[in-house]
């Protein structure tokens, strides 16, 4: 059975080279893997290049946009399979529904909003799939803190950071993946 991940990540580039190196990685052991890559079919910034790199590494890819982002985000049409949904919460619920497992890389309020909105499903049982976060540069060490500082406050319980998973490359993704998923 094919297994697919859905990757979060920046409509930029962002400051850092990394963020970009790091996506191309991914993108190609997601294909070297045998897996899809379920994304939010931009072909703009990381998601382009994460697009690109999965493709030219023979990945089957699956995109899900919104209607008001074709333009903005670029549509990449090429994809193995290009969903178009009329809203955002509709693009989330149908990313997360056909993946097994989520990565989240640099990104903007978009990454961040779809992180929290998947970590807050996982927390209240709605999902038991793993997250895990491509920390590229140290990208998501405040976020880390963030959370680490919401448990020290007793706002959430302590297995809220068992719940995500960190890799600082998309070796280290890819292999906390294979050991998930297997």
């Amino acid at each position: 059975m094919q297994r697919s991940i859905c990757v979060y990540c920046g409509s930029r580039d962002g400051a850092d080279p990394v963020f970009v190196e790091q996506a191309e990685s991914l993108g190609a052991m997601i294909a070297e893997e045998g897996w899809r890559l379920v994304y939010g079919a931009g072909d703009v910034g990381l998601m382009g290049r994460i697009a690109r790199a999965a493709q030219a590494a023979g990945a089957d890819t699956f995109g899900v946009i919104p209607q008001h982002l074709l333009d903005r985000e670029v549509g990449k049409r090429d994809l193995t399979r290009f969903v178009v949904t009329e809203t955002m919460h509709e693009r989330k619920k149908v990313m997360v529904m056909n993946a097994d497992a989520i990565v989240v890389m640099p990104g903007g309020p978009g990454s961040l909003d779809e992180f929290f909105e998947v970590l807050t499903w996982r927390q209240l049982g709605l999902h038991d799939k793993p997250i895990v976060l491509l920390d590229a540069g140290g990208y998501w060490a405040p976020l880390r803190a963030l959370l680490m500082h919401v448990v020290e406050q007793g706002f959430a319980e302590q297995s809220l950071l068992d719940m995500v998973q960190t890799g600082g490359s998309a070796a280290e993704v890819t292999d906390i993946l294979r050991r998930a998923l297997s």
